[in-house]
């Protein structure tokens, strides 16, 4: 894209505008449509939620998470990272 990294970090943490040129460049060399870069963050988040919703066995688990408190959520996503990680508890 011949854009240096800092110039597309402050587009990333808003401290830089770019122009409607940039941002087809940008999203040719992500190999996305430009809309998926004008979507904001609650857009993408909701979007990404429904995709994974469509898993029955992700939405279950969601049901029973939402009813977690902040430290069984902390406890129960480092046993599923452990997991994914293909490591094992013993007994």
């Amino acid at each position: 894209m011949n854009v240096p990294r800092t110039y597309i970090s402050k587009i990333e943490n808003g401290k830089a505008m770019p122009t409607l040129s940039s941002l087809d460049r940008l999203a040719r060399a992500l190999q996305v449509d430009i809309s998926a870069l004008l979507r904001d963050a609650n857009t993408r988040h909701r979007d990404e939620t429904a995709v994974l919703m469509t898993d029955p066995f992700l939405a279950e688990i969601a049901a029973y998470t939402s009813q977690l408190d902040a430290l069984q959520r902390s406890i129960f996503l480092n046993h599923v990272r452990e997991l994914a990680a293909g490591r094992r508890r013993t007994a």
